[in-house]
């Protein structure tokens, strides 16, 4: 191609100049590769995307604490995300109020301070809920948890309704009743054994009877019990992009399916029970479907009248169950495994809550769950409580920032980084929580507001605030009552049992080994 380089269009800098000097720069490119090596093009590449990734890196991290430079080039602390440990994190919360890491593409700003966390936790303009990068896979993209602003909030509106006081009324003699078959099981073992997989069991059968009442087998609730645990191995902190036939994520999808397809052919069967044979709820489920049947009669006979609870499908009613699963299994597993380690290790606690469960109870151990004796139970519900406290099962709780999010006056996070609240320094904050690192359940028999409010942050706050707070505290009052008015708890302690394992939530690390032996419940 020529050019007159005295024509006006050159000399005026016109369109001509520009694909003179284009080509020019594109030519000049081409031999400059052409003169390199396969191996110098290899290395040069390597070090722009290594420069790159440091300076993007600083860009982001700004006066935030987090390590000088990234140490591993491009996959940064990945290694150390698929072993997570405790102490990693706490010296993170320690190292400052903000602070971050890169792993590969995704950077992660951590809050430690409460104010932060809480504003984090409120701020649903500029952030929302993420889990893990796999989680939309597994949970699928149309499940209510990643719905945002008004679309959450009426969603939301349609299941406030089923841990309603009236609703958890329904609940009780379900749970007793799955509580007590757990009971014998676990009183039959005549030797010691690790109970986080027992507990994980229980927990999981009490769920799915809650949930879905008669209308899952058991078969189903083993089946179940048995593979949820590859569900949460699937929710590593980081993934691959796309899931690999065999791997954690792809058995973790493929039980996901599997149990959602259960949950549908249960929301079937409860329309039927509620709808056409006019039924009394008796689970989550039935409550739910009845709930949809009064808002639809209200609006039948007021068609001006809010339909408060919209219907829903099988298909929605089966991913919420799912999600009310996902958010309640690992959580309640951890709570119980620390309940009953701390209880089996503290015999002055476990005189006053027997002593307490005999009041409440008129002497009569018989006497069976209701919520009005549950909620008598001062001190058994502050020995929950100050479990909660003392080992939150859920330490932090990822969220992505929507847009630049300016969390404090000098930094901003920015947009598409995760950011998330931490929950276990607010409630070791010593200010709030005397001698935080200490078990002291009576602290709760006068709570001060703080205490109660603003680090009380175990069940998170603002519009994603936990739906079933109310529902865990009253199971576990219940159950830790009922089990230690009825068995000896014997801790097998090992040099691990007060160490913390984090598997998507936190367990003792030895896996808490026990044993129970049946007592009489009348006793002193």
């Amino acid at each position: 191609m020529s050019v007159n380089v005295t024509s006006p269009e050159y000399i005026a800098g016109g369109p001509a100049a520009e694909v003179v000097v284009s080509n020019g720069l594109v030519n000049t490119v081409i031999q400059f590769l052409s003169s390199m090596s396969w191996l110098q093009v290899v290395v040069t590449a390597i070090v722009l995307a290594v420069s790159y990734d440091q300076v993007s890196y600083q860009l982001q991290k700004g006066s935030i604490a987090g390590p000088k430079y990234k140490i591993w080039p491009i996959i940064g602390p990945f290694l150390e995300s698929l072993d997570p440990k405790f102490e990693e994190y706490k010296a993170k919360w320690d190292s400052g109020k903000l602070s971050c890491v890169l792993i590969f593409h995704k950077f992660v700003v951590i809050a430690s301070d409460r104010d932060l966390s809480r504003k984090i936790f409120q701020s649903s303009k500029y952030v929302k809920p993420c889990v893990v990068d796999v989680a939309v896979k597994i949970l699928r993209p149309s499940n209510w948890v990643f719905l945002d602003g008004k679309a959450h909030t009426d969603y939301r509106r349609g299941l406030n309704g089923l841990f309603s006081q009236k609703a958890l009324e329904i609940y009780i003699p379900v749970l007793e009743k799955n509580m007590d078959q757990y009971l014998e099981k676990f009183l039959e073992y005549d030797s010691p054994r690790e109970f986080f997989p027992e507990f994980r069991e229980l927990l999981c059968a009490l769920s799915l009877r809650t949930f879905c009442g008669d209308y899952i087998t058991q078969e189903q609730v083993a089946e179940i019990a048995d593979n949820y645990y590859r569900v949460t191995a699937a929710m590593e902190l980081v993934n691959f992009p796309i899931i690999i036939p065999y791997t954690k994520t792809w058995y973790g999808k493929k039980i996901a399916d599997e149990t959602m397809k259960v949950f549908e052919k249960c929301a079937a069967k409860s329309k039927q029970y509620i709808n056409e044979q006019n039924g009394k709820p008796q689970c989550v489920m039935d409550e739910w479907i009845y709930l949809m049947k009064q808002a639809r009669e209200q609006q039948s006979e007021d068609p001006e009248s809010k339909l408060l609870v919209r219907e829903f499908s099988n298909k929605e009613i089966s991913e919420v169950i799912f999600t009310f699963l996902f958010a309640s299994q690992d959580a309640s597993s951890s709570l119980a495994c620390w309940l009953f380690q701390i209880a089996s290790d503290r015999p002055d606690v476990v005189a006053k809550i027997r002593k307490e469960q005999l009041e409440v109870r008129n002497n009569d151990p018989s006497v069976p769950l209701s919520l009005d004796l549950i909620n008598k139970m001062t001190y058994t519900n502050a020995v929950v409580k100050e479990t909660l406290r003392y080992r939150p099962p859920v330490i932090m709780v990822p969220y992505m920032a929507k847009q630049n999010f300016p969390v404090t006056d000098s930094y901003t996070v920015p947009k598409g980084a995760m950011v998330i609240p931490s929950v276990y320094p607010a409630l070791h904050d010593p200010e709030v929580y005397p001698d935080p690192d200490s078990f002291i359940p009576d602290r709760w028999l006068n709570a001060t507001t703080d205490m109660e409010t603003r680090n009380w942050l175990t069940f998170g706050t603002g519009p994603h605030l936990c739906l079933g707070r109310i529902y865990v505290l009253m199971l576990f009052t219940g159950m830790l009552g009922k089990y230690v008015l009825n068995a000896d708890l014997v801790h097998h302690k090992t040099e691990l049992s007060e160490d913390i394992k984090v598997f998507a939530t936190i367990f003792p690390k030895d896996d808490l080994i026990m044993e129970w032996h049946r007592r009489e419940p009348t006793a002193a």
